[in-house]
């Protein structure tokens, strides 16, 4: 089982928008706190046509799930909405600098 839920809804995507960002040659990550009572920490992943076809995002996302149910329940901020956006580099970074990379955002941004 995940360490998160998932952001499904568009307002809720934007509202992050306001949050904190930490930007990577691979991705871009916004967190937000949500200023609720409610403690879980949520992700919403996505990924513009810009970066290539169908086969390439659902690619990205599957290595951004990967990256966030390893790394998110542990440094992730608690009651924060987390949205990953993929960039260009993303598909072709090693797993392991995009770990690195992520840890450190996470680090920086939920501190």
């Amino acid at each position: 089982m995940r360490g998160y839920e998932v952001i499904r809804k568009r307002p809720e995507f934007l509202a992050a928008n306001r949050g904190k960002r930490y930007a990577t040659p691979g991705f871009v990550l916004l967190v937000h706190d949500r200023r609720d009572d409610n403690p879980a920490k949520r992700l919403g992943i996505t990924i513009t046509k810009k970066v290539g076809n169908a086969v390439v995002r659902n690619r990205m996302r599957r290595r951004f799930r990967e990256l966030a149910a390893e790394l998110l329940p542990e440094l992730g901020k608690a009651g924060a909405d987390h949205i990953l956006i993929g960039r260009d580099g993303g598909i072709e970074r090693d797993f392991g600098m995009l770990r690195e990379e992520m840890t450190k955002a996470l680090r920086k941004l939920s501190a």
